[in-house]
């Protein structure tokens, strides 16, 4: 089933956190996830997260660690940045959606403008033209007239830009649950299941973080 089908692209921008905790939940929610980096993300993971992940030979277990245990590697399919023969590139391979996570200034206004220069960007346009849902996750401050006006453009593209910006009702008491915050809304988004945080209005579910 299409729906099954979801896009995951990490680029240069910190917050691979995000990144990798939402490729896990997907795939324990068994989905089937599509992924792609572009080369400055490997170089924000190892800095972030200390673990080394090469275009040219990638494998799940260096992106997710531990995390890749138990998981269903056949659910998983890597495509390299730069391979325009990928099925996500082109608008008649079907998906439920697709996310940019975290989302750099650079790759938000090649999506914003049109500028398909890789297959993140490329797979993105697909997204946007054929009116499926898109979300893009930056995490840059200050954000500038130039990185507001491209958001705007995405937005009024269809894209939904979810900020990485974590709640604190909730309360968290440790990193991996302000990340499952963040990782909560975007699955909302892709009407994925779960319940990594305790939402408002719920004062008695603290969340889960499994």
């Amino acid at each position: 089933m299409a729906a099954e089908d979801l896009v995951v692209a990490m680029t240069g921008a910190s917050g691979a956190a995000y990144g990798v905790r939402l490729v896990e939940v997907l795939l324990r929610a068994g989905r089937r996830v599509h992924f792609t980096f572009s080369p400055a993300t490997a170089e924000v993971v190892q800095q972030e997260l200390d673990r080394s992940i090469d275009p040219q030979q990638f494998a799940m277990a260096d992106l997710l660690g531990e995390a890749a245990d138990g998981l269903d590697h056949t659910r998983f399919h890597y495509h390299h940045y730069r391979d325009f023969q990928a099925g996500i590139a082109s608008g008649s391979f079907l998906t439920g959606g697709m996310v940019v996570c975290p989302c750099s200034m650079g790759t938000l206004a090649a999506i914003a403008h049109g500028i398909s220069e890789n297959l993140i960007h490329r797979a993105a346009d697909v997204h946007l033209k054929e009116r499926r849902k898109l979300v893009l996750v930056p995490r840059e401050t200050p954000l500038g007239l130039v990185q507001l006006r491209n958001m705007t453009a995405v937005t009024e593209a269809g894209a939904v830009v979810l900020p990485a910006m974590p709640g604190f009702y909730h309360r968290p008491s440790s990193i991996p649950q302000i990340i499952d915050f963040v990782v909560n809304r975007i699955v909302d988004q892709l009407a994925v299941a779960s319940d990594l945080a305790r939402r408002w209005g719920n004062p008695n579910d603290s969340g889960t973080s499994s």
